[in-house]
């Protein structure tokens, strides 16, 4: 969940009354926010880099608010005031209207070079605003928690605002060579081509997390004014020459990115949010986008749409007994303007644009019974009388960890998500052979593909680990994955048993022993006969040659152990004998 960091005394006068912490905390818990913490500047410098550094730091009291991921629209101060005012029936939610400007109407044209990089562009003016340092703050602020939210770090959406008065339209957004670009980047005293940027920022700890967004490119996307200002470079940075200041007046916002949808989203978040200090308040100019097929679009769309709900369905969702119109004021109290229609159980229900969030019946339910309050609905007994059983899966998986742990070893929960080495180059096998579900947008290279083998787990954290007393016996059982084309997801789980000895002889008897008493607690008899088990001499490459054995069980493969490779005990960094066994449990159910 994002965390809104705000005033204290800043938030109390625009709402117009003091809270004592207590008082806040549970408004926020009414309104479905959680106040996470109270605390200051100085308390948060002093925590992180130690009293030296908090020295001279701001003792003003900050409120660090849980906001809803989807709640796009209460990221900044001047949107949750707005949420809690028309939830306490203070204020009426706002009407936001898009307005025409009196002369000519700012265009942005997009070009056909930036269709393989960001293709998408929206644009707006927030015209005759006024800021103060505060509200200027809040401004910045909230494209930066935007960027982290929905943009996904700027790689869906990127944000650009500027200062109208210093740029002359109309506006093209295009893609060229790095080399081709050169301007004087936000906050820089000389130009810079766009291949040096990308260099300079490398270091920079804001910027740098943005650059593999575009620097493998053999286009850059730019914006440029008519007279070929540079706007900005997307999604890295701004153009120092239209950089806004608490005394800009006429504000040109841009929003390029990858998706459509979001990027329009964006828009509507930020000028509904500011429109508030325009001169005409909630009033939004237009701009114009022409896309390189010609076609003009006309931004922000600001659309209002209708929902009917029937109050007898939110009445049983949420499990309570009000009036239609009890229900309508209470989804208006959630800036959900709503009204009792046709045969008096049909609610309508007017979406603002600002509630991007609303995508389903189920979310307009959802935010009647927060307006209604959680601790205002009674519990009930079901009306089916019911005994829960546990799943077969799990109840095995149970017995079998409490039996392993009598065994004498220590279980082991290790990261579901791995790096392709880990299952691949590590155990002598290529990424292709393991068949692994590869994740599309990976964090770190830590974090790669969801793992196909419980092994590598247990090796990382015996590595961790090796200064413990010897020998380590560890175990885990958890679900592996697997490419599958036959499911409907692409991939399937198995719930495997892995167990490693690690000590100065290899101990291989005793993994064996392991999996004779595994059998035992299974009433699985040894031998093939009356669907018994044997194990198969065999080869893997992650196994010392004539050290490994395939598992039969019930007339089916179920796993293999073994003494690993000294290979494989080097790659995992560790210098003593190891041994294994690894199965699948589910064909014992």
């Amino acid at each position: 969940m994002p965390t809104v960091s705000l005033k204290r005394d800043l938030l109390f006068r625009a709402l117009g009354r003091t809270y004592t912490d207590e008082e806040f905390d549970e408004l926020c818990f009414e309104f479905g926010l959680e106040l996470d913490e109270i605390t200051s500047e100085k308390e948060i410098i002093s925590k992180e880099q130690g009293n030296e550094k908090a020295q001279g730091a701001s003792d003003v009291v900050l409120y660090k608010i849980d906001v809803p991921a989807n709640r796009y629209d209460l990221l900044c101060l001047e949107g949750l005031v707005r949420g809690l005012q028309v939830f306490k029936e203070r204020i009426k939610a706002p009407v936001y209207k898009r307005v025409m400007p009196n002369g000519e109407i700012q265009k942005l044209i997009i070009t056909e070079e930036t269709a393989k990089i960001r293709p998408y562009a929206v644009a707006a003016v927030l015209r005759n605003i006024k800021f103060t340092k505060d509200r200027y703050d809040s401004f910045i602020e909230l494209q930066e928690k935007l960027h982290q939210n929905i943009c996904r770090k700027r790689a869906l959406v990127a944000i650009g605002t500027h200062d109208l008065d210093t740029l002359s339209g109309p506006f093209t957004y295009t893609a060229k060579k790095p080399s081709d670009i050169k301007f004087k980047p936000l906050n820089k005293t000389k130009e810079y081509t766009a291949c040096e940027l990308m260099n300079i920022y490398k270091t920079d700890n804001h910027l740098k997390h943005y650059l593999h967004i575009i620097e493998n490119k053999p286009l850059y996307p730019v914006i440029y004014d008519s007279n070929g200002v540079v706007l900005s470079m997307p999604p890295v940075i701004n153009g120092n020459h239209s950089k806004i200041t608490v005394n800009t007046r006429n504000i040109f916002i841009e929003c390029t990115g990858t998706d459509f949808t979001k990027a329009k989203i964006v828009l509507d978040i930020i000028v509904t949010t500011f429109s508030e200090y325009c001169e005409n308040q909630f009033t939004v100019e237009a701009a114009e986008v022409v896309f390189p097929n010609g076609k003009l679009h006309t931004f922000p769309e600001l659309a209002y749409r209708k929902e009917m709900v029937r109050a007898d369905l939110i009445n049983k969702k949420v499990g309570i007994r009000e009036t239609p119109e009890n229900l309508a004021k209470l989804l208006t109290r959630m800036c959900l303007k709503s009204e009792v229609i046709g045969d008096g159980n049909q609610i309508e229900i007017e979406i603002p644009p600002t509630r991007a969030d609303i995508i389903h019946a189920c979310d307009i339910i959802e935010d009647a019974a927060i307006a209604y309050g959680y601790n205002n609905i009674q519990m009930t007994l079901p009306k089916t009388y019911t005994i829960a059983n546990q799943f077969p899966l799990n109840k095995l998986t149970e017995l079998l960890r409490h039996d392993m742990a009598a065994a004498g070893f220590t279980e082991a929960l290790t990261f579901a998500l791995c790096s392709q080495e880990d299952i691949a180059d590590k155990l002598g096998l290529h990424i292709s052979a393991t068949k692994a579900v590869l994740i599309s947008n990976p964090k770190t290279a830590e974090f790669q593909v969801a793992r196909t083998t419980l092994l590598p787990g247990l090796l990382k954290t015996i590595a961790a680990n090796r200064k413990m007393p010897l020998p380590l016996k560890l175990f885990e059982i958890s679900d592996i994955v697997i490419q599958d084309s036959s499911r409907d997801v692409g991939a399937r789980n198995y719930r495997h048993l892995c167990a490693v000895y690690y000590n100065k002889n290899p101990g291989f008897e005793i993994i064996h022993g392991l999996l004779d008493r595994i059998m035992q607690l299974l009433d699985v008899p040894p031998g093939e006969k009356k669907g018994g088990y044997v194990i198969k001499a065999s080869e893997g490459p992650a196994f010392f040659p004539g050290r490994c054995a395939e598992i039969f069980a019930r007339g089916q493969s179920i796993g293999k152990l073994g003494v690993l490779h000294p290979d494989v005990i080097t790659k995992f960094e560790l210098t003593m004998p190891c041994s294994c066994v690894e199965i699948n449990i589910e064909p014992f159910l």
